[in-house]
């Protein structure tokens, strides 16, 4: 009988987006828009031919969060189900020895809502004496969470986190990510909405972190 096939990440993966932490932002252009700069950081969309929709990477500065505080922020789920008004539902579950967490999001109406399932997992590594901790997401399929009458299954989903020091108290950051929402919505729609949401999330989110980086 064959041996059941984790999941996981390969080391490589880790490495790679490491990596990105030095890499120059990338080339604003045609296929690549800086989407907004505020708050200390920039987020840039590139646009991906194939499905038509934009993929995102997010470079910047936190000064007042030091990263592994950062990072527990970024893992703690019962946190984020304090200030995400959208997640309607949010719990990390085993399965066959499996860590994997299942989302739910709400959409306004007419929209159905869309969830999510996929794994994590986070990685402190050394790099030439400096510590980069490094948090990749991807959705997954596992026969325990079927999808959900009346919801929508995001099939295509990717989130990579690398953080380190800024060389004072607060944190250098990296994030790329991918998001497909399927069902009907056309790509330009999907693309049109992402133009202000992503931002105005994003912007959320730090406020969100920084006060988790406050608190005792």
């Amino acid at each position: 009988m064959a041996a059941r096939r984790r999941l996981g990440f390969s080391e490589e993966q880790f490495r790679a987006t490491c990596r990105e932490l030095d890499q120059p932002p990338p080339a604003v252009g045609r296929s690549c828009q800086l989407l907004a700069d505020s708050m200390g950081v920039r987020i840039y969309r590139l646009y991906d031919e194939q499905s038509g929709l934009y993929e995102y990477k997010v470079f910047g500065c936190l000064a007042d969060c030091p990263p592994r505080r950062l990072v527990d922020f970024y893992m703690d789920l019962d946190f984020r189900k304090q200030w995400d008004l959208y997640a309607k539902e949010l719990y990390e579950k085993t399965y066959d020895g499996e860590k994997v967490v299942y989302w739910e999001v709400k959409y306004p109406f007419p929209l159905s809502n869309r969830d999510y399932v996929y794994i994590r997992e986070c990685q402190e590594l050394d790099v030439n004496g400096q510590k980069i901790w490094v948090v990749l997401a991807q959705g997954v399929s596992v026969p325990q969470c079927p999808e959900r009458p009346g919801i929508i299954r995001v099939k295509t989903y990717k989130q990579n986190l690398a953080v380190e020091s800024d060389g004072k108290t607060g944190s250098k950051v990296y994030m790329y990510y991918v998001d497909n929402p399927g069902g009907r919505i056309p790509s330009w729609l999907v693309n049109w909405a992402a133009k202000s949401g992503v931002p105005a999330f994003m912007k959320d989110v730090i406020k969100a972190c920084r006060c988790y980086c406050r608190r005792s």
